[in-house]
């Protein structure tokens, strides 16, 4: 898949104004694709994802007894979201302070149905 579709779908995703970053990432937390704002690091953000499905896969699994289908973390500062997008890429997403999560997560299921379809999922 070519970087400029995958910088498309991001784009188009932070244009929902409650979005601020997004990016898409293997399962190794290689940076793929990214449309970050100002000072984050694509490989950073990378890096922390990978981290995020390892803990949040073995929480499914030992606590709940089931599969990840996402992970949410919330600040003071806004939201970071992390969804599977396909076999081995991941979706990350940053929000602002008031987002509401309900649109974030229509948003990311437009984004990650586009995302697999151009990963041959």
């Amino acid at each position: 898949m070519s970087d400029s579709v995958l910088n498309d779908i991001l784009q188009k995703l932070n244009q929902s104004g409650e979005i601020v970053s997004s990016a898409v990432v293997s399962t190794d937390g290689l940076p793929i694709a990214a449309a970050l704002q100002t000072g984050v690091d694509e490989d950073r953000i990378g890096a922390m994802s990978a981290a995020m499905l390892s803990l949040g896969t073995r929480s499914a699994k030992e606590v709940l007894q089931g599969t990840l289908n996402h992970s949410i973390i919330h600040t003071d500062n806004g939201y970071m979201l992390l969804f599977q997008a396909a076999d081995s890429i991941l979706l990350t997403i940053t929000t602002t302070r008031d987002a509401k999560l309900g649109l974030v997560l229509f948003e990311a299921k437009r984004a990650l149905k586009d995302i697999a379809r151009h990963f041959g999922e």
